[in-house]
Order: structure tokens, then sequence, then C-alpha cells
């Protein structure tokens, strides 16, 4: 497809010049003799390309270039200026001008400015398409993805967010259960009131019901002051339940009613307290089960499954394994860090039992213990380089190499690293480094290391 140039000179032979050059070269040419003729064509169409003599009546060069950049038009403009005139030169760049040439010049130059700038604009706009293509499909509320599995979650998110529906999200541990449960929160009309999480499964019966409720002064033993429970907490706003599953039969009539009647007590009291909440859960059980069992209230599971997601576990999704790991990457601070071919295959064909979060780990401490530019094959986690071989299990994730160094010292090193990383809590460092605090501090005191807090 030919491009248009548009010639503004008020010079008929310098009009005459270009456009016989630019036609030879396959452009389709547009001619206005001054400001107002240019301003005319613009009206009607937009060129590929604009040559704009800087010197002409009323509106000049300068004139017409602000005031197409002040309406928001962006094709390229090459202003024309007289030979040593670099004050006025500076000042159309400043304005958007593209280039700018200074009388008398070459048209071979021209020519090479024209293709210079038109192939800027062809790439700005298929960045730009780019840009709002990977919005589109892949970042919904900071969620990477281009799994059509995937994919279709986040659709659903996208249109269950405005409403007011319950949502119920199945997965593995792992997979972004609370990611997705912030996505609908993020996208919904609750977005500037509060979000709120609790695990159900992290806290016995009691302790979860006065968490939930909230309780009174005097409750309980204990009970000094009155304190407000999740749900007055996330009044307005959002209340993600996790591990649905593990609440007890007790549990589950109290938080049936809130659903039904938007109103509960708080633990010994009597006054009823009114909340606007929506609530989404989450579970990695199958409630279907837990229903035949009689663990769970059928009643319940229907109030909650208004909007069912589920999430597909990692292993499932391994085109989205490059696509998180390099995300990864760049949250922990490594943008100059990368992996190598090999190591981006082991990571993919890797069966991730602990799904997205394992990955994170992973990466975080590959960061960690790194010191290349690029993340190879040998610095993977041993469970990892084996790519999921079953039976091979590993106490240690430290990639250590196996000849030429004294393991001993890498290993001193490597276990710094991670204490300076967590500023010398112990139990922070054990988890980067996949062991456990006791591991580590065996390890520690047989090296002679201590942790230095900050």
């Amino acid at each position: 497809m030919s491009r248009c140039v548009l010639i503004v000179d008020d010079e008929k032979n310098m009009r005459w010049v270009l456009s016989q050059a630019l036609s030879a070269e396959g452009f389709d040419i547009e001619e206005a003799a001054d400001g107002k003729g240019a301003l005319a064509c613009i009206a009607k169409w937009e060129p590929d390309v604009m040559i704009l003599d800087h010197r002409m009546p009323p509106p000049d060069g300068m004139e017409v270039l602000r005031k197409i950049r002040g309406e928001g038009m962006t094709f390229p403009v090459i202003m024309l200026t007289a030979h040593g005139n670099v004050t006025r030169a500076v000042e159309a760049i400043k304005l958007g001008a593209s280039e700018y040439l200074t009388k008398p010049f070459d048209l071979d130059e021209l020519k090479l400015l024209i293709r210079k700038v038109l192939e800027h604009r062809d790439l700005a706009v298929e960045v730009e398409r780019l840009r709002e293509e990977v919005e589109r499909r892949y970042d919904v509320a900071g969620i990477v993805a281009n799994d059509p599995g995937m994919l279709s979650v986040l659709d659903t998110v996208r249109k269950v967010a405005p409403t007011t529906a319950t949502v119920v999200i199945f997965g593995e541990s792992g997979t972004g259960k609370e990611l997705i449960a912030r996505a609908v929160h993020t996208l919904s009309e609750r977005a500037a009131k509060p979000f709120v999480s609790i695990s159900a499964g992290a806290l016995p019966e009691t302790l979860l019901e006065s968490e939930l409720f909230g309780y009174e002064k005097g409750a309980f033993t204990g009970a000094m002051t009155a304190k407000p429970g999740r749900f007055e907490m996330a009044n307005g706003g959002t209340l993600f339940l996790d591990e649905i599953g593990d609440i007890s039969s007790a549990t589950q009539v109290k938080l049936l009613r809130v659903l039904q009647e938007r109103r509960f007590e708080r633990l010994g009291g009597t006054r009823s307290i009114e909340v606007d909440v929506r609530v989404i859960a989450a579970t990695n059980r199958d409630l279907h089960q837990l229903i035949a069992r009689g663990e769970f209230r059928e009643d319940l599971y229907y109030r909650l499954n208004v909007v069912p997601v589920t999430l597909p576990p990692l292993r499932k999704r391994p085109g989205d394994i490059p696509l998180l790991a390099a995300h990864f990457l760049e949250k922990h601070n490594a943008g100059s860090k990368k992996l190598s071919a090999d190591a981006i295959k082991a990571l993919t064909e890797y069966q991730w039992p602990g799904n997205i979060r394992e990955l994170e780990n992973a990466i975080e401490r590959m960061v960690i213990l790194s010191r290349n530019t690029e993340i190879g094959l040998a610095e993977l986690p041993p469970e990892i380089r084996a790519k999921g071989v079953e039976g091979e299990k590993t106490a240690s994730v430290l990639a250590l190499p196996e000849e030429g160094v004294h393991l001993e010292e890498v290993e001193l090193d490597f276990l710094r690293q991670a204490l300076n990383r967590s500023g010398g809590n112990v139990p922070k460092a054990a988890k980067l480094l996949g062991l456990t605090a006791k591991t580590l501090e065996v390890r520690m005191e047989r090296l002679g290391l201590q942790a230095v807090r900050g």
C-alpha cells in the first residue's frame, strides 16, 4: 500500500521538485501552498508524513505544528528550516517534529528521512498494538497468563467482577486462588473498599468464629475489650474465605445465615450487625465429596456456588511457565538476569506439585544464589533439574557444584546470602533455601555461622 506525503511550502518550485522526486519513489503526493491549506487538508484526512516549511505567511510552520500536535495528531512531520537556524530547529523538535532539514538539502537525504520516520511510526503502532493485546489477553489485575484455560478463567473474572454474585474458586494449593479473588475485587465497584482475607484451615474452630464475627468485651476469658470481626472489617468491600471446605458444621450454619440475611451478632453480643460484603470463597477440596459424607452443608454450597471458577494446575498450563518465570525474575529485582534455554526447558517439563507458589519460590532462590547473569540448568534446584522424576527427593535446594570447588566453602557462602537477604531471620532464610529452620540452624552451627540481625 502506497503512503501519502503532504508537502507544505509557499514556494511553488520547491513543491514541484519535491513532488517529482517523491512520486518517483512511489509515494502519493498532496500539496498545500500555506499553513491554512495544510490545516484544511489535514481536517479531511491525515497524511502518513508531512514535509512542512518553517517560513510561510501566517500561520507559519511552527504554528501549524503546534496546532496539529495540540489536537493529538501523531503522524510524522519533517520540518524544513533555513540554513543555520538551529534554535528554530530545536524548538520544532520540542513541539513534536520528527526530524528537520536545513535548506538547501540533498533529496536523497530527505528520502532517507522519510523512510526512517515511517519505519519509526510503524514500529510505534505495532508496539502499541502488542501492548493492548498483552493487556487484553495476558494481564488482568496483574495476572500473567496465555494458556487457553486460564484465559477462560480471566474472561469469567472480567464478566463477574462488576456484579454482586458470590464466587467460589476451586484449585490446588498454590494455583493463585487469592490472586483471582483480588482480581474480582479490583475490577469491581468495591475496589476502593477493603479486601479482607482469612484462611479457615489455619485456625481452630473457636478462634475462626471470633475472627469472622468478632466478640464483645467479656465474651470469654481474656476478652478485655470488644473486637470487630472480618465481616465488619470488610463492610462495603470483599471478604475472601480461603479453605472453605475445612470449616466446622457449627460455623457453616452461622456463615449461611450471614450470606442469607447480611447480619450477625458478635460472640457474647445480642445486637445484630448489618454488613454489605461480597463473599468470595476458595477451596482445594472436592465439596461434592464432603457433602456426600455429611461434612459440608448442601445449602451453603449452593449459596456460595453462584459463579464457580476452577483454576488449572501449573502442570496443565506449561506454556505459561516461561511467562511466569520471566515475571518472577522481574519481581525479585533481577531484571539483569535471564534463564538459559536449558533452564526454561527443565522448568517447563517439571510437574510443579506446589504450582505457582513453588515456581516463584524456586525463581527467588535462584536469584539469590546465582552469581551469573544467565541462570543455567546447573543452578536449578535438583528436583527441577531431574524434571520431576518420581522418587527423587532432596532435603536441600542448594545448587552446589559437584566438583572443582570446595563444597563447604560454597555452602557457607549460600547460607550467608540467604541470611543477608532475610535480614538475619533464620526461619525466613530457611524458607528461601528450602530447608527447615532446624536444619538450617544445624548447618549454621556446623559451619560456625551466626545470624546477624539488623
